[in-house]
């Protein structure tokens, strides 16, 4: 004895589209409706291929409609995605001098004249623990305060 032929009603065909613009796999919308994955494909290919694009159209309309009301977030990602506009790299310049510095070298004396924020002169080899000749330190920083001594 053979199968009854599979005759899809409007509200499988409604239920097949819904769960297709979710992105649910053929394999388990045939699973929930009943049938065969071979048999959905046959009696529903135009809602399995139109579901996902009516939900994208539909999605879309609404992020438009939200880039439209001023959104600032949804024009930017319009404009990347549709416009092909791209943020350029831009050149972060720091304010303050930035170089290698081995704290394990510089006396106690001036850590504290760092810490207090009293400015140090990175030529002078007397910053140096065991230093003959000065080392190539940071720049001067701009500081706050001016030496007290």
């Amino acid at each position: 004895m053979s199968r009854r032929a599979h005759d899809p009603d409007p509200g499988q065909r409604r239920q097949v589209e819904a769960m297709a613009a979710y992105g649910i796999p053929a394999d388990d919308i045939a699973r929930v409706v009943g049938i065969d994955a071979k048999t959905l494909r046959k009696h529903y290919r135009e809602e399995l291929d139109l579901g996902s694009v009516k939900a994208n159209a539909q999605v879309a309309g609404f992020l438009f409609n939200s880039a439209r009301n001023g959104n600032v977030t949804a024009q930017i990602f319009w404009l990347k995605t549709r416009a092909r506009w791209k943020e350029t790299p831009s050149e972060h310049l720091h304010q303050a001098a930035i170089a290698h510095c081995d704290v394990r070298e510089l006396t106690t004396d001036t850590l504290n004249r760092i810490l207090q924020g009293v400015a140090v002169d990175w030529s002078d080899p007397g910053i140096y623990v065991h230093s003959a000749r000065p080392r190539r330190g940071p720049p001067a920083l701009p500081h706050r305060r001016t030496e007290e001594r």
